[in-house]
C-alpha cells in the first residue's frame, strides 16, 4: 500500500436530504452540475432532485464529484447523531470530498467519500477534544487509523465469502446477539457511535489533532502480519474486557483482559467472571488510570453532548417494577410480564455481564452478549454491562424495585480513552500508551 486508501461513510438514510452545496459539484454519470441549495428524494426506483430552478430525475444510485477538494463542500441538514443513546440530537454538518446517493429499503443513503487521513482529523476531533495532550491524540489516530482499515479489509473477506456471517444465536430460552460493523454492507463505516462519530469539517480541526495525524500518517497497529482489529471505550471500569466477550468467537491475542494500571502497580489479579469477585469489585473503588475525577483530563474525552454523563467509573440506575418491565417490553419486543429477577449467568474477564437471565411472571430468558444486555435494560444504553443487581421492596413475591450498580463506560475492549488521557498527562507517549492497551501488537507504517 502506497497510495492514501479512501473511505466510504454512510452520513444519513432518509426519505429526504436538503444538501446546500458550495462550489459545484458534478455527476459525471448523467452530465449535470449542482450548486447552491438541493433537495433529494426517493420516487420509485428512481433518485429526483429538485433544484432552484428544476426538477431532474437520476438514476437509483449516483456521486457527485467536487470541483476541488480544498475549495468546495457541501452543508447537509438534520444530519443525527448518538442514535439510540441519551445524547441523540439532529445536526447540521458540513462535509468535504465526494457525495454518494443510493437508494436502500425505498430511502436515501447519503455517503461521503474522502481520504482516510482527511476524515481521521474529523474522528479525532469528534471522539475527543483538540487540545487533549498530544500523546492521547497520537494514540488515537493510530487505533482509530487500525480499526478503520481493519474492518475495510474485513468487509472485502466477508463479501468474498460465500459463508452466511451469523451475529444471532437464538433458541426458545436463549436470544444471544452481537453489535458490529458487519451489518454495513454498501459502505465501509456509518458516522455514528455505532462506528466511530465522523462529523465531517462541521467542527473546525484543531493544529493539535493535525499535527498528530500528520505525526502519525500511514501508520497502524499490526499483529501476526494483520492490521489490528484497534477497539476503543470511555471508560474500562478499572479492567479491560477480551474481545470474543464482547463481540464473534475469535480470540485476539492483543485484546485481552487486564487492570488499567502500570504493569509494575499490579500486585494480584482476580478472577472477575466469579459473582462474588464482580460484586467486590463493581461495588469497590479499585485503583486505575481511568480511576479519575479531574475535570481537565475529562474534558480531553468528554464533548459536550457527553457531559450529561457522571459518575461514569462506579453508577447507579433505580427502576421501579412499573418502569422496568415496561422498558424491557419496549426494547425487547417481549412481554415478560413483572419482572421477578435479573439473575447473571455468565461474566467476561472484567466483570461484564456477557449472559443475564431475565425472569418474569410471563416469559424466562436468557440474553445476551454485552451491548444486547445494555440496550435491553435502558431507554438508550446503559453505561456497561458490568453491574450488580439489588431488589427491594418484594410484594406477593413481586419486587418493586430494581437497583442496578456498575463499573465502567462502554465495552472496555482495547484502549480505555480516559485512562489513556490519564497516561498522557502522566507522561506516558503514544507508543507506550499503545503497548500497554494492544499487548503484543507492533507499528508499522503502510504509507
Amino acid at each position: 500500500m502506497t497510495e492514501t486508501p479512501k473511505v466510504e461513510v454512510g452520513i444519513l438514510l432518509s426519505s429526504e436530504i436538503e444538501v446546500n452545496f458550495n462550489g459545484i459539484f458534478k455527476s459525471p454519470k448523467h452530465g449535470y452540475s449542482f450548486t447552491n441549495k438541493c433537495t433529494f428524494f426517493v420516487d420509485g426506483d428512481k433518485i429526483v432532485v429538485n433544484t432552484q430552478d428544476k426538477k431532474i430525475e437520476l438514476s437509483k444510485d449516483f456521486t457527485l464529484f467536487p470541483e476541488d477538494f480544498t475549495a468546495n463542500s457541501c452543508t447537509v441538514n438534520d444530519v443525527v447523531i448518538g442514535i439510540g443513546f441519551h445524547w441523540e440530537q439532529k445536526e447540521v454538518q458540513k462535509f468535504q470530498g465526494e457525495i454518494k446517493f443510493m437508494i436502500i429499503d425505498r430511502q436515501l443513503q447519503l455517503i461521503n467519500i474522502l481520504p482516510i487521513e482527511n476524515y481521521l482529523y474529523s474522528v479525532i476531533s469528534s471522539e475527543m477534544r483538540g487540545d487533549s495532550s498530544l500523546e492521547l491524540l497520537k494514540s488515537h489516530a493510530v487505533i482509530s487509523r487500525s480499526w478503520l482499515l481493519a474492518q475495510i479489509e474485513k468487509q472485502k473477506e466477508l463479501s468474498e465469502s460465500k459463508n452466511d456471517y451469523q451475529m444471532i444465536y437464538q433458541t426458545d430460552k436463549e436470544y444471544i446477539r452481537w453489535y458490529d460493523r458487519e451489518d454495513h454492507t454498501e459502505f465501509h463505516v456509518c458516522a455514528d457511535d455505532h462506528c466511530q462519530r465522523y462529523q465531517g469539517v462541521t467542527r473546525a480541526h484543531n493544529p493539535n489533532v493535525i499535527k498528530a495525524i500528520k505525526a502519525t500518517e500511514g501508520v497502524v497497529l499490526m499483529y501476526n502480519k494483520k492490521i489490528a482489529d484497534a477497539r476503543f471505550s470511555k471508560s474500562c471500569g478499572g479492567v479491560t474486557e477480551t474481545f470474543e466477550n464482547c463481540w464473534e468467537p475469535v480470540n485476539h491475542p492483543y485484546l485481552q483482559s487486564f487492570p488499567d494500571l502500570d504493569p509494575k502497580e499490579v500486585t494480584s489479579t482476580i478472577d472477575l467472571t466469579k459473582e462474588k469477585n464482580a460484586v467486590d469489585f463493581i461495588n469497590g473503588n479499585p485503583p486505575a488510570f481511568c480511576n479519575t475525577t479531574d475535570a481537565g483530563i475529562l474534558s480531553q474525552v468528554l464533548n459536550d453532548y457527553d457531559h450529561s454523563a457522571s459518575d461514569f467509573y462506579r453508577w447507579t440506575v433505580d427502576y421501579s417494577q412499573e418502569e422496568l418491565s415496561a422498558l424491557i417490553k419496549k426494547r425487547s419486543g417481549i412481554d415478560y410480564g413483572d419482572i421477578i429477577d435479573l439473575i447473571p449467568v455468565k461474566r467476561g474477564d472484567s466483570a461484564r455481564l456477557i449472559k443475564l437471565k431475565i425472569v418474569g411472571t410471563k416469559r424466562t430468558m436468557i440474553i445476551g452478549k454485552e451491548l444486547e444486555i445494555r440496550r435491553t435494560l435502558s431507554e438508550s444504553h446503559l453505561y456497561s454491562s458490568a453491574f450488580t443487581v439489588e431488589k427491594q421492596g418484594e410484594t406477593e413475591g413481586i419486587p418493586q424495585k430494581f437497583i442496578l450498580r456498575g463499573a465502567g463506560w462502554g465495552h472496555g475492549v482495547g484502549l480505555c480513552q480516559i485512562g489513556a488521557a490519564v497516561m498522557g498527562e502522566k507522561g506516558y507517549n503514544h507508543k507506550e500508551i499503545l503497548m500497554h492497551y494492544f499487548r503484543g501488537a507492533e507499528l508499522k507504517k503502510l504509507y
